[in-house]
């Protein structure tokens, strides 16, 4: 046995009898939300490592594994570091009440959309394989790409305009912490707690989970802004969509508040709570 195969054994034996801390593994690609959430876990005990290829999946046998980046490198590794990975239901925003949404939004392929003769709002449920954006029409959608096909679904909805978006990190039910991020559809960031509408957007956030209960997981992302009526000018609250928080920006959301979230939704799939299980994303 090489002295590589001994340290591994030795590592791995140290893992199962609880000596090794968890560990957040996280893409190469670099953010600030992936730096502020790096420096979290390394004040909270835990350990940080870069994804840089088969080595580093395979120093990870034995670990309690965690996970901050994209899709689809989320993908090639989930199986092999044992991540449950949790994602909200592609049919969720389409699922909820007009009284929550504001405007009326489909799920559909993107074959279906492709017919579309209207300006029409189109983003992918989960994974950004194209640009979520106003179209002018179903000519103006992809008809080809990685991951893009006749099947791929879509969330289609009328076009509207959000005066304000809020994101917000959501833990068993909870708003854990969250961050206004734009104005009229242009970046403008702050924390939750600094902005005057943080009453208002919690109020409405609390009133849809409370009359959701068990229709995300238990560790979520929500969007919620209010939508301005082009005519009138008058404002009402809605959602803006759901998001999974191990791929999703903090903004100025507080990171030693969205770490716990992220952990939650993507860790340990033997660790995933009951009712979590079906809102588990699919691994190869």
């Amino acid at each position: 046995m090489s002295e590589a195969d001994v340290t591994t054994r030795s590592r791995n034996d140290r893992a199962r009898a609880g000596a090794l801390p968890p560990v957040l593994v996280t893409s190469a690609q670099q953010s600030g939300t992936r730096e502020l959430l790096v420096r979290a876990a390394l004040e909270s005990g835990l350990e940080h490592v870069v994804l840089e290829g088969p080595g580093t999946v395979a120093a990870m046998a034995g670990r309690a594994v965690h996970w901050y980046g994209g899709p689809l490198a989320a993908d090639r590794v989930a199986a092999r570091l044992g991540l449950g990975l949790l994602e909200p239901a592609d049919a969720w925003l389409a699922e909820l009440p007009e009284g929550f949404t504001g405007r009326r939004i489909e799920l559909t392929t993107l074959s279906e959309a492709w017919a579309g003769r209207r300006p029409m709002f189109v983003k992918p449920p989960g994974d950004k394989q194209f640009p979520a954006a106003v179209y002018a029409d179903g000519t103006r959608l992809p008809r080809g790409g990685e991951r893009i096909g006749p099947d791929t679904p879509v969330l289609v909805s009328e076009v509207v305009t959000f005066a304000v978006e809020y994101r917000l990190f959501v833990l068993d039910g909870r708003i854990a912490t969250g961050s206004r991020y734009a104005r009229y559809g242009r970046l403008d960031v702050a924390a939750l707690e600094q902005d005057p509408e943080e009453p208002a957007v919690r109020a409405f956030a609390e009133e849809l989970l409370s009359s959701r209960p068990g229709t995300v997981p238990s560790a979520v992302v929500i969007d919620v802004g209010r939508i301005q009526d082009p005519d009138t000018g008058a404002e009402r609250w809605a959602v803006v969509e759901a998001n999974m928080p191990w791929f999703a920006h903090g903004y100025a959301a507080r990171p030693n508040l969205v770490l716990p979230v992220v952990l939650r939704s993507a860790g340990p799939r033997d660790q995933v709570l009951a009712r979590d299980h079906r809102f588990l994303r699919p691994t190869a």
